[in-house]
């Protein structure tokens, strides 16, 4: 009986396992149903939902950054890709790196070596502690970092150790070539500063755009060294100082004593009375437009600035076949041109192997910052007009116009033709425009054409004049021979 029962009981429990296998297999063969408990969830998970947070991420930060107004304190711009195209050597330096854009490169980690030097030096001859320098730029460096386009990806520590080292090198070289490197304890040979080395190219470096720091920085560190908290100008003072050299329009000797200008005299402009300076390239455009051009009239301003070429005046060779004269003008107002009764008068320029950087530097700076004029825009491309051909170069030069280092007039005329290729300018907005339509409507005149053809062609050397003279007497004499032929004719003698 327990037996059976056992059997059954076994067999019983071998069918019930097999139906669960059955019923298993078929469960998993049928698709599950899910119901989801919460909706949001399920958005959440969708690929289009979280393209649309991100969006909203962007925008929010978009809105942060705009209100903080970071905008409206930038002054170091990242040079911008259109220019950047045309000649990115001319923007970037070559042996010495200032701020963060071009920090830490290696072909410009020679020279920190030098600026180690420069803040021993600093600290030796100052008897002062290197934290009072750290603290000083510390409490400006969230100013100081605002002047920098874009991110800046170098930790509180690291930026102000870079302002330091970099600001008191400036003020090393400034003051050097102002005071004297040896009264500042630097030997005459140094490897840095002697003025023979590399003093020019370092000149280059330091007047680029995106290798500056902030004025009020080294205004900052200036006052530390000097112990004076007071020293308003004198840093731009130094500045224009060390970069003359640099300075397009160089007079002689003699124009500086007609004119009464000495040496030293550009230290008397400080940009920082009048309207301050956001870096060292703004004093010295300042200081190159001092006093400033007076503004084209507001109804000449009609039309949209643009990349077209850009057409103010005719080159030199036209404006000569229009009886157009050109003559140099002593100033050292490089941008001072004049036109007055057919004779265009533009001032002396000096052109040599830092003239191109510099005018690109100082135009970016004029495309960047809103706040600057057009002024050396427009007399740039004033010049890239007047220029066309070697001819007018050549001409320009005899006329003690342009003076120029460079190899040949080819590269002069080249050099201009290329500087404002990309650059965005409206015509019309120009301080030039008034004096290029006074020149263009004298060059429409055809009376001054037939004039300067008849001088170009037969008063062009002193035999030519003899002969057109000569020409008119033997005209003269064959006219009145013939009257009083025709005159003893119709009234012979009685």
């Amino acid at each position: 009986m327990v037996a059976v029962f056992g059997n059954e009981f076994v067999g019983w429990f071998f069918i019930t396992l097999k139906l669960r296998e059955a019923v298993g297999s078929a469960v998993a063969g049928a698709p599950m149903l899910e119901f989801p408990e919460n909706h949001e969830e399920e958005e959440t998970r969708s690929p289009d939902f979280e393209w649309v947070i991100s969006i909203q991420k962007k925008i929010e930060q978009a809105g942060q950054e705009d209100e903080a107004g970071s905008w409206s304190k930038l002054s170091i711009y990242r040079v911008p890709h259109y220019l950047r195209e045309m000649d990115g050597k001319s923007y970037v330096p070559q042996i010495v790196s200032l701020g963060p854009y071009h920090h830490g490169k290696e072909p410009l980690r020679q020279m920190d070596q030098h600026k180690w030097r420069c803040l021993h030096h600093v600290m030796k001859r100052t008897n002062q502690d290197i934290k009072l320098y750290l603290d000083a730029v510390t409490e400006i460096e969230g100013k100081a970092r605002s002047c920098y386009e874009g991110p800046i990806n170098l930790s509180s520590n690291e930026f102000v150790e870079m302002m330091v080292l970099d600001g008191c090198f400036m003020l090393e070289l400034f003051r050097g070539v102002a005071e004297g490197f040896r009264k500042l304890g630097y030997p005459r040979n140094d490897p840095a500063f002697a003025i023979r080395g590399s003093m020019h190219s370092m000149q280059r470096d330091m007047i680029m755009l995106e290798n500056q720091l902030p004025l009020f920085v080294l205004d900052r560190l200036l006052g530390l060294q000097l112990t004076n908290s007071d020293q308003k100008g004198l840093l731009a003072q130094l500045a224009l100082k060390f970069f003359d050299p640099l300075t397009p329009t160089p007079l002689t000797k003699s124009d500086r004593t007609r004119l009464k200008i000495f040496p030293g005299s550009a230290a008397i402009f400080d940009p920082l009375s009048v309207q301050g300076g956001l870096h060292c390239l703004d004093v010295f455009r300042k200081s190159l437009l001092h006093p400033r051009p007076k503004p084209v009239p507001k109804n000449l301003i009609n039309s949209v600035a643009d990349k077209r070429p850009h057409q103010l005046i005719h080159c030199v060779t036209e404006l000569r076949e229009a009886g157009i004269k050109l003559r140099k003008r002593k100033t050292d107002r490089f941008w001072d041109v004049k036109f007055k009764k057919g004779i265009l008068r533009v001032p002396r320029l000096l052109i040599h192997d830092g003239t191109k950087s510099l005018f690109l530097n100082l135009i970016a700076l004029q495309q960047c910052h809103i706040d600057c004029g057009n002024e050396i825009t427009s007399f740039v491309i004033f010049m890239d007009n007047l220029i066309n051909s070697p001819e007018d170069v050549a001409y320009l030069h005899y006329c003690g116009i342009i003076e120029h280092w460079l190899g040949s007039d080819a590269d002069v005329a080249h050099l201009f033709n290329q500087l404002c290729q990309e650059v965005v300018f409206d015509i019309n907005d120009s301080y030039l425009s008034r004096l290029s339509e006074e020149v263009n409507h004298y060059y429409k005149q055809k009376w001054n054409t037939w004039r300067a053809s008849l001088k170009h062609n037969y008063f062009n050397n002193p035999w030519a004049i003899l002969s057109f003279f000569a020409a008119v007497v033997l005209l003269l004499l064959t006219f009145t021979q013939t009257f009083f032929g025709v005159y003893a004719y119709y009234r012979p003698r009685s």
